[in-house]
């Protein structure tokens, strides 16, 4: 059996996926709140908002304090020269194997939090999909960029 890819993420993915786990955490924040609404106009019971609130701590502490160590534990990727070998899964784990004949073009990523904590993603496309290695340093995403891009140029010409 083939080895698991031995590069990982950027530290600072933790505290950007935490810091969107929290923003997306605030959507389900709305279903308690609405049902604290609805309790201010009809006769439901109470013990259904406590449990509600209850749910969405257990929610928020799963997905913001859990998961992203787990998720940043198992994120491996390699760069090899005939294939790029992608793992990643918090509970399901994904082994991907992309041929550099397949890729088409590769691109670099960053949308505000990434900016914000100076990340960057990699996106690599092939005819089929699109598949992204998350959270790298500006460096080394820009040099992961060029060297898949000088790869796929020298895969293809072969």
């Amino acid at each position: 059996m083939r080895p698991e890819p031995s590069k990982s993420l950027s530290r600072k993915a933790l505290p950007a996926w935490r810091l969107q786990a929290f923003v997306e955490s605030l959507f389900v924040a709305l279903v308690p709140i609405a049902y604290g609404v609805l309790l201010y106009f009809f006769q439901f019971p109470l013990w259904i908002l406590w449990a509600l609130i209850g749910c969405y701590l257990l929610y928020l502490f799963i997905f913001v304090y859990l998961i992203p160590p787990l998720r940043w534990k198992r994120w491996r990727y390699d760069v090899l020269a005939e294939e790029i070998d992608l793992m990643h899964g918090v509970f399901i784990v994904k082994r991907t194997l992309i041929p550099m004949s397949r890729v088409q073009h590769v691109d670099t990523e960053q949308g505000p939090l990434l900016r914000r904590y100076q990340l960057a993603a990699v996106s690599i496309s092939t005819a089929a999909t699109v598949h992204r290695i998350p959270s790298l340093t500006i460096e080394v995403a820009d040099e992961l960029r060029d060297r898949i891009a000088q790869l796929a140029a020298v895969a293809e010409d072969e």
